[in-house]
């Protein structure tokens, strides 16, 4: 007889376990999840940070050009002064004494000059006048002497000693007239007299610009940056003295690295940032970039100027942290960079089932990269390391998006809305 009371449970058991059984097999038949994301359009911005310094376009060192004791400073550290202000003075006694004396020289030999032209010149031509007519003298003795002598009232000797007198006479008269012509407007001895009068003046000229020299002016309007002198001080030419920073726009100097070169063009825009105040960002452009690399550093100079209105705690060499736009896209298919393959290729879901696809890629930032062709706004790509091609997958949009919100905010650009497609900046 068949104890119907065990077969009531037995049924159910038997379903239990039937259940069991096909929970399981689904459970392995089933698609694994694998972390994914949706492409979708967004903005990509990718930025280059780099330190840099203020600096003034133009810095002057000034400093003495003569050897003298310091007899005031009238300037500070910080100082604002005007082109021409006297800043600084230097003992100027010997330096007068020498002016003096090079005017006492000069107004010699303007007298000297005056006494050629006036009365030297009357003397020269009393002189010639004397010297003519002591010629005529002679030459007419000359001539009753020979006349004497050929009648035979006188000897010979004494026509010898006419002939001598009259050519004495006529050499006196030469060097008269010589004279006369050396004491001329543009005679020898008048131009020397000029000559003399010019070395003086220019004697006077030399001393009045030594004397100059004792007092230092602002070559034009600026600020004392360093004040490196004293009043007692001996000073030489060649010693630093004072620095100024000339009043102009600051300009920002920054040195980046030579790989980066690529990246940067003179007008691209940039944030920046002082350390000493962190909360006041305020705007530049790149300015310039050096045509020279640094061989040592492996460096260019860049040069940004900031734009109005510019901030009025900027100092000289101010330390400064700049973030320039490089690149822009205001809307792109944007991918992470770890969704990228060798070969820049993706795994794209496609009726369950990971599919390798190549892409054609353009702007890279350091966290994504734009896609140009192989992708459509809506394609599940998938991120999961464990994927392969061929592989039966279920997308999980959570875990992409968890990985996502990871990401250092410093990495992400501040017009970046968020996520893993957000744009990044270069280095």
């Amino acid at each position: 007889m068949v104890d119907r009371s065990s077969g009531k449970f037995l049924i159910p058991l038997i379903l239990l376990v039937a259940l069991v059984l096909a929970l399981v097999a689904w459970a392995v038949w089933r698609a694994p999840l694998r972390a994914a994301l949706q492409v979708q359009a967004a903005p990509l911005v990718r930025t280059l940070q780099f330190s840099a310094r203020v600096a003034t376009p133009s810095r002057v060192e000034l400093g003495s050009t003569v050897t003298a004791r310091v007899r005031r400073v009238l300037v500070d550290e910080g100082a604002v002064v005007q082109a021409g202000q006297v800043v600084l003075e230097l003992e100027d006694d010997e330096l007068r004494a020498a002016l003096l004396q090079a005017q006492a020289g000069e107004q010699q030999a303007v007298a000297r000059l005056a006494g050629q032209r006036s009365s030297g010149r009357s003397t020269v031509q009393a002189a010639l006048a004397q010297a003519d007519a002591v010629l005529l003298a002679a030459q007419a003795e000359l001539q009753r002497t020979q006349d004497l002598v050929a009648r035979g009232f006188l000897s010979p000797a004494r026509l010898d000693e006419a002939r001598r007198a009259a050519d004495v006479a006529a050499a006196q008269r030469n060097s008269a007239q010589a004279q006369l012509a050396a004491n001329a407007e543009q005679g020898s001895d008048t131009v020397q007299a000029q000559a003399q009068l010019a070395t003086a003046r220019a004697a006077t000229q030399v001393a009045a610009a030594r004397l100059s020299q004792a007092v230092l002016r602002a070559p034009a309007a600026g600020q004392v940056l360093l004040r490196a002198v004293e009043p007692g001080q001996i000073v030489q030419p060649g010693k630093l003295l004072l620095t100024l920073a000339l009043t102009a726009p600051p300009e920002l100097l920054a040195q980046v690295d030579e790989r980066e070169l690529e990246q940067l063009r003179a007008g691209q825009v940039a944030s920046v940032v002082a350390d000493a105040y962190p909360g006041r960002r305020f705007a530049a452009r790149v300015l310039r970039i050096a045509p020279l690399v640094d061989a040592q550093r492996g460096a260019v100079e860049v040069t940004l100027a900031p734009q109005p209105p510019v901030p009025e705690f900027l100092r000289e060499d101010m330390t400064l942290s700049v973030e320039v736009e490089t690149a822009r896209r205001d809307r792109a298919l944007v991918l992470p960079l770890s969704a990228l393959r060798s070969g820049d290729t993706v795994l794209v879901l496609q009726d369950g089932r990971a599919v390798a696809r190549p892409l054609r890629l353009g702007l890279r930032t350091l966290q994504a990269v734009e896609v140009l062709d192989g992708l459509a706004a809506g394609d599940v790509v998938l991120v999961d390391a464990a994927a392969t091609d061929g592989s039966r997958a279920r997308p999980d949009f959570a875990t992409a998006a968890a990985a996502a919100a990871t990401t250092p905010a410093g990495a992400r650009s501040r017009d970046d809305a968020g996520g893993a497609m957000g744009s990044a900046m270069g280095r």
